[in-house]
């Protein structure tokens, strides 16, 4: 697959307001490139980072992950496997407006998308059963996730409150309405 067209098709779907409809894109397969996002956030092409934010952003802007699993990136014409590390994107920072019930949690991702944790968006964290580290995770849109840094994790922890929701006492967060726990019951008091 040639890196030089997936840009120009992309280009030319990305020139209009807001999330492209990725998701209602159905191109025939077209293989595998070479390109890894890794944990950390950075994007990776044949072995080298790509350092240019606004080709990154080009490429975020036609992702998807399908229900294989897997994650494409998308034109109306091409659909290509990459693989990724971790999550789609970084939460690198979380503004917090209210308190309590009241709360509203605004996450920025390493993209500049500015996504509000409630109803469709939900905050969920994974824990490793054998380190007990926890893997915090944002639903961007569809099937992406962003990885919370750690420090907008710790944040979280910081406003967090203790609620009981029937298997023990749990930490959690309020967003939009709905409560969101830090990790099982139990585990901030180990």
């Amino acid at each position: 697959m040639d890196i030089g067209s997936l840009i120009k098709s992309a280009k030319a779907q990305g020139a209009g307001e807001g999330a492209l409809p990725v998701e209602k894109w159905h191109p025939e397969y077209c293989g595998e490139m070479d390109m890894v996002i890794r944990r950390d956030g950075t994007w990776w092409h044949e072995g080298a980072m790509i350092t240019r934010k606004p080709l990154v952003k080009l490429f975020s802007s036609i992702l998807r992950k399908d229900e294989d699993e897997e994650t494409y990136l998308v034109t109306p014409a091409e659909k290509i496997k990459i693989k990724v590390e971790c999550a789609h994107f970084i939460a690198a920072r979380v503004d917090v407006q209210g308190n309590g019930v009241d709360t509203r949690l605004f996450f920025t991702t390493n993209m500049d998308e500015t996504i509000e944790a409630g109803p469709g968006r939900a905050l969920t964290v994974q824990t490793d059963p054998e380190t007990m580290e926890p893997m915090p995770l944002l639903r961007v849109r569809g099937r992406l996730d962003a990885l919370l840094a750690r420090p907008v994790f710790y944040e979280l922890v910081n406003i967090a409150e203790e609620r009981d929701l029937g298997l023990g006492p749990q930490l959690g967060v309020y967003s939009g309405g709905e409560f969101f726990p830090l990790g099982p019951p139990g585990i901030h008091n180990v």
